[in-house]
């Protein structure tokens, strides 16, 4: 795997795994929120981040976590291996609440400088309603490349397939024993 993509509801772990399995696999790590989000919570236009992920997709290895629905096509098309965190919706809300107790008040690692973490109504809403809106156009979007999708419905079926992946740097995987 040279290219790998990571898509999934909020909460699922996309930071989590693409941290530990960018190490894992000596893979340049790109997180999607750091290539839109400006400090304060300011969006990228729209016309930027489309340039900003054709550039890192043009590459010839990385690893990009985050679904952004409309810029994933020249992921898609470039990626060798699609994991799609297909994990239960109520789990993740539970840990974006959880993120927001942890890491209230500051950026996440996987975060720009100036994107405090912090609890947001809307975004709780778009997280419990992912079912019927985000997950189905992301589906679609994966449409014609199953054969690139390793699906995984839940924490336990992450570590089973972690353990068949090679080790390229010796650092095994890190995820907590419940991610």
């Amino acid at each position: 795997m040279e290219r790998v993509m990571i898509v999934g509801p909020c909460g699922a772990g996309k930071s989590t795994l693409a941290h530990d399995l960018a190490q894992r696999l000596d893979l340049p790590l790109f997180h999607m929120d750091q290539l839109n989000w400006r400090s304060g919570w300011i969006e990228s236009e729209a016309g930027e981040l489309r340039a900003a992920v054709e550039a890192v997709a043009a590459g010839p290895r990385w690893l990009i976590d985050g679904t952004y629905g409309g810029t994933m096509a020249p992921r898609v098309e470039r990626a060798d291996a699609i994991v799609y965190l297909d994990f239960p919706i109520l789990l993740c809300a539970w840990r974006v609440l959880r993120r927001v107790a942890i890491w209230r008040g500051r950026p996440r690692p996987d975060m720009p400088k100036g994107c405090p973490e912090r609890f947001d109504a809307a975004f709780m809403l778009y997280v419990l309603r992912w079912n019927n809106g985000p997950r189905p156009r992301l589906e679609a979007r994966l449409d014609g490349h199953e054969h690139k999708v390793i699906r995984l419905k839940n924490p336990r079926a992450l570590r089973r397939w972690l353990g068949t992946l090679p080790d390229t740097k010796g650092a095994g995987p890190r995820l907590a024993p419940n991610a």
